[in-house]
């Protein structure tokens, strides 16, 4: 019998982690997606810290009216410039095993957008 697709989707997490790993001058921007929000982490992995984050439950995106792909937008453009005000332009993007497709994608063009390469 095949894999479910959490099953599927936690063994894709780990081989994307495998080779994506933040540092202090590219850390890695997380990606959590459920079925009612969209959660992102800027993280320094060898300090083990979150240096910034940001959600669409986040106080100012609570009130946000649109689709789900466009609430991840304003999300994306929000973690970007939390990252420019804290000094980080470059990080590596660690989309947690979810497909680079819809609200994933969404939140890297707000992102790239606000300024944040990766």
């Amino acid at each position: 019998m095949g894999l479910s697709k959490t099953q599927r989707k936690f063994r894709i997490r780990r081989r994307i982690r495998k080779v994506s790993f933040g540092t202090a001058e590219r850390p890695r921007l997380a990606v959590f997606r459920s079925n009612t929000g969209i959660y992102v982490q800027v993280i320094d992995d060898n300090k083990g810290t979150t240096l910034c984050a940001a959600s669409s439950r986040d106080k100012d995106l609570a009130s946000a009216k649109g689709s789900k792909s466009e609430i991840a937008k304003l999300v994306g453009k929000t973690i970007a410039e939390k990252c420019v005000n804290a000094g980080i332009d470059k990080v590596a993007f660690d989309r947690g095993g979810n497909l680079y497709h819809g609200r994933v994608k969404s939140l890297a063009d707000g992102a790239r957008e606000a300024g944040l390469k990766f």
